[in-house]
């Protein structure tokens, strides 16, 4: 478990980073590497669990709020930058963060995952735009997490629908009071190389297609894998338009502390 230190370093060494379990452990170690002291911040104590136990590694659970809540947060602990490098389709945080990071003057830099080629599979602007699929006598696969399953449903023209969620109890009572039977809900969290039982599922159900997020990353990989494997048709959720650097942009132009060739000669 990773060291909770609240006094972490100095304003000119410090790093805040706001990420989740993709990409967050890889950007925390480098930066580490680098010199930095670092703060992590992550919804859930799984999450926390997947960074690295360090000495100049602090990790923050639990949301961070919005409006005055969030400024005061990122006041109560200066640091050279802020880094958002949470969800694509995380729209609300990204505009909080820009907001507070712009009335306190404080440095935000934003990663941006990059994007996978879209394949055979076909980019869906909305999910309005559900309504436009002949999906009539199929079944669906719906992954897109529970915050959209309501609409994804409201829109669909499959026949039935089956889908795969995250496991926690207010994502299933989501599903079930949509309505979907328990044994069409899969509440397990995808493995970055382990994805047989996707794939036995979709078997089972007797699915057609999946719907799921343009999120890029190994998830997304994943799906477009198992579909041309299973002849799946692929429907993609156009992820919400926006700009940042990959992570190795964004570790280069965060270099070193300033003072981290002194503290190396003094070593």
């Amino acid at each position: 478990m990773a060291f909770i230190l609240p006094q972490l370093g100095t304003s000119h060494q410090r790093l805040w980073l706001l990420s989740g379990t993709g990409e967050g452990p890889y950007l925390a170690n480098n930066l580490l590497g680098k010199g930095w002291h670092l703060r992590v911040s992550v919804v859930s104590e799984a999450a926390a669990r997947v960074y690295p136990s360090h000495p100049c590694l602090e990790i923050k659970i639990g949301a961070l709020g919005a409006g005055e809540k969030l400024k005061a947060a990122i006041s109560s602990w200066p640091c050279r930058w802020v880094i958002d490098a949470t969800h694509p389709f995380a729209r609300e945080i990204h505009r909080e963060l820009n907001q507070a990071c712009s009335d306190l003057q404080q440095p935000l830099l934003r990663y941006w995952r990059p994007e996978l080629a879209p394949g055979r599979a076909k980019l869906l602007p909305n999910l309005v735009a559900l309504n436009n699929e002949a999906l009539e006598g199929k079944v669906l696969l719906l992954a897109l997490g529970a915050r959209e399953l309501s609409k994804a449903l409201q829109h669909s023209r499959a026949s039935d629908h089956c889908v795969r969620l995250l496991p926690s109890p207010k994502a299933l009572q989501t599903a079930l009071t949509l309505g979907l039977p328990a044994n069409k809900i899969a509440c397990l969290k995808p493995h970055q190389s382990k994805w047989a039982v996707e794939a036995a599922l979709c078997r089972q159900w007797g699915c057609h297609g999946v719907l799921t997020r343009q999120s890029g990353g190994c998830n997304e990989a994943h799906w477009h894998e198992l579909c041309e494997a299973l002849n799946l048709q692929l429907l993609l959720l156009s992820r919400p338009a926006g700009a940042g650097l990959n992570s190795k942009e964004l570790i280069a132009q965060i270099g070193h502390p300033k003072n981290f060739h002194e503290l190396c000669k003094n070593e």
